[in-house]
């Protein structure tokens, strides 16, 4: 089960995909769709504004103040106006938005001022409660609480509709495509991609949906479990010893069900720790793709002890 910090972050994590997809249509060299204009407006009204901003302001915010957090200053009452600037800057853009979809192609302009003041607002805000607010939630509330949050976030969805989340979720993927936003790796070549996944320290193998492997990182280098290119178009059950297929089986049946989305174990492999972990992949939609593997000497890791905080004690190593 997700935790409420996962929930919110994902929630900013989509809305930040649709900003970025927004952008692209409104700078792209045709005007963007009338239906492209009316989707973002039901996400950002629906969603971000009626949804998102209450499981925090209802729930999350009152909560931390419980636990000693004040809401007339600091990081709560920072987060609280930039919520109301935001439904400020939301409502300029609803009217723009409003002119557009009824023909008025000349507020283009407006449109795109709007959209960048109200997107702005919320980049930044995003950023504040990711990296500040949330962490200092977590210190202070206790171990109950995470409960209560959880189940105020589930009271605000309902009221929102059944299934609110994924529903505008699937909003949101379904706007990113309709504005042709690409993931993040358009921006790489790839032999930059091919060297960044082959620099991680841990080991990278994704089955397809079908069960045949299609990918595995660092070709040429040694590896933990050995891999050749004879594998690739494979099915994932020909790679394993016959004693342990049934259970790979029992897991890419379990993810494909929906069941569970993560699988790990750990063994000793010539006087080393080896951690290996199974991450269900799915599209925005929620649809299997396949698997993704990791495997990783966590020796060296398990022997840390203390902190080392400072960049310039990383340096001297």
């Amino acid at each position: 089960m997700q935790t409420w910090t996962e929930i919110l972050m994902t929630d900013h994590e989509t809305t930040e995909r649709v900003f970025a997809a927004f952008e692209r249509a409104l700078s792209g060299p045709t005007p963007p769709s009338t239906t492209v204009v009316s989707d973002a407006l039901e996400y950002f009204t629906g969603y971000v504004e009626r949804c998102h901003n209450h499981k925090e302001e209802d729930h999350l915010f009152p909560l931390a103040a419980e636990r000693g957090m004040p809401m007339d200053g600091g990081p709560l009452a920072v987060m609280i106006a930039d919520h109301r600037r935001s439904e400020e800057a939301l409502a300029a853009f609803r009217e723009a938005a409003g002119y557009y979809i009824a023909g008025r192609n000349d507020v283009l302009p407006v449109l795109k001022q709007a959209f960048e003041t109200y997107s702005g607002i919320l980049k930044e805000h995003f950023w504040k409660e990711n990296d500040i607010l949330f962490p200092m939630a977590r210190r202070m509330l206790q171990s109950a609480d995470d409960q209560r949050v959880l189940d105020g976030i589930a009271t605000v969805e309902a009221a929102a509709g059944p299934d609110a989340r994924n529903r505008y979720y699937a909003l949101a993927a379904r706007l990113v495509e309709a504005c042709d936003m690409r993931d993040l790796s358009e921006n790489l070549a790839p032999e930059v991609l091919a060297a960044m996944l082959n620099t991680l320290p841990v080991e990278l193998s994704f089955v397809d949906a079908d069960d045949r492997v299609r990918y595995f990182s660092h070709e040429n280098h040694a590896k933990i479990f050995g891999r050749t290119r004879g594998a690739i178009g494979r099915a994932v059950q020909q790679c394993h010893p016959p004693k342990s297929v049934h259970k790979v089986t029992a897991i890419l049946n379990a993810f494909k069900s929906g069941e569970r989305n993560v699988a790990e174990f750990w063994l000793t492999l010539g006087g080393r720790m080896v951690h290996v972990r199974y991450f269900a992949v799915r599209s925005a939609e929620g649809k299997y793709m396949g698997c993704l593997e990791t495997v990783q000497d966590i020796t060296e890791i398990q022997k840390l002890t203390g902190e080392r905080r400072l960049v310039d004690e990383a340096l001297a190593v």
